[in-house]
């Protein structure tokens, strides 16, 4: 356990964190545009890395590996979405009855509980092996998603799915199909989601059924870390474009902190337990801030009264 450890483990898991924060872009457009408390994740995660290495190591070209994986991320999405607007499924429990169903599906796909990529056989994506072309290569798909997704949200279709998520019954009044939206994000979410999974998948050189357990978390403390940070850098003048780039942030201090605590050797058993101490602190610490504000603002107040 040395300081040079340390500095040598920084960029793999700058690279790692960036793959998490495409995720959790994923997690942001339900969790905060859509309002909608998405689990299907967990499943989706697994499902993009299980079809990108059987595409990949039965020799179709990465690219199209992965863009199959985001097809197979949309489908899951599309699923929880029919669920939740055809059959009055709660959102919580639609997205929990697809990540069940994805778990069998993942291992129909990779005819088993994991599958090696074999690393040094194709030319990968991103990989290990080669961890600075890996950052600049995740980081130019993040730059790429955030710019479609800031895009695609000042049209009038992502406009429609952002009033879904601030005003259901509002959208509705003004003629818009709230079911058909919900289905759209989160088959668009499930979709970047699972892009991730193709990419963790190549990064790691093997893809397991398990490898998305944990994603909401680690989607949800990216998402909250990075407004926390975003808010405390430009305040008010935090635009959209903003926000999605601090999803991305996020999702690099989150894991380069996970990175920290294993380098302290704390044992495997107990980063649950920091990852839950980490996203609980950055949650607070809005709140905190917002109430000792307030409570300023009313001593200033009587001060003046007096």
């Amino acid at each position: 356990m040395t300081l040079i450890s340390l500095l040598n483990r920084m960029p793999g898991d700058v690279a790692i964190g960036i793959i998490w924060g495409i995720m959790a872009l994923g997690v942001y457009l339900t969790f905060r545009i859509l309002n909608f408390a998405d689990l299907t994740v967990d499943g989706s995660f697994a499902t993009g890395g299980a079809v990108a290495v059987v595409l990949i190591t039965t020799g179709v070209p990465v690219p199209v590996a992965m863009a199959a994986a985001f097809c197979a991320g949309l489908l899951a999405g599309l699923c929880t979405g029919l669920l939740h607007t055809l059959l009055g499924i709660p959102d919580i429990l639609s997205g929990i009855l697809s990540q069940l169903a994805l778990y069998s599906i993942n291992i129909f796909i990779l005819g088993g509980a994991n599958k090696p990529i074999g690393v040094g056989k194709y030319n990968l994506c991103v990989s290990m092996l080669q961890v600075a072309p890996s950052i600049v290569v995740a980081a130019l798909v993040a730059v790429a998603i955030i710019a479609i997704m800031y895009w695609y949200f000042g049209t009038e279709q992502g406009s429609a799915i952002r009033a879904t998520g601030n005003n259901p019954a509002m959208s509705r009044a003004q003629g818009i199909n709230i079911g058909l939206m919900k289905v759209i994000a989160l088959a668009l979410s499930n979709g970047i989601v699972a892009l991730a999974g193709s990419m963790m998948a190549q990064f790691n050189g093997f893809t397991d059924v398990g490898m998305g357990r944990g994603a909401i978390v680690i989607g949800l403390a990216a998402v909250i870390i990075g407004e926390v940070v975003c808010h405390a850098l430009f305040r008010k003048h935090n635009g959209f474009i903003l926000r999605l780039t601090f999803v991305v942030v996020g999702g690099i201090i989150y894991y380069m902190a996970m990175g920290f605590i294993s380098w302290l050797r704390v044992p495997t058993d107990g980063l649950k337990l920091f990852t839950a101490l980490i996203v609980a602190v950055f949650l607070a610490v809005p709140y905190l801030k917002d109430k000792a504000n307030s409570s300023f603002r009313k001593a200033g107040r009587r001060g003046e009264n007096q």
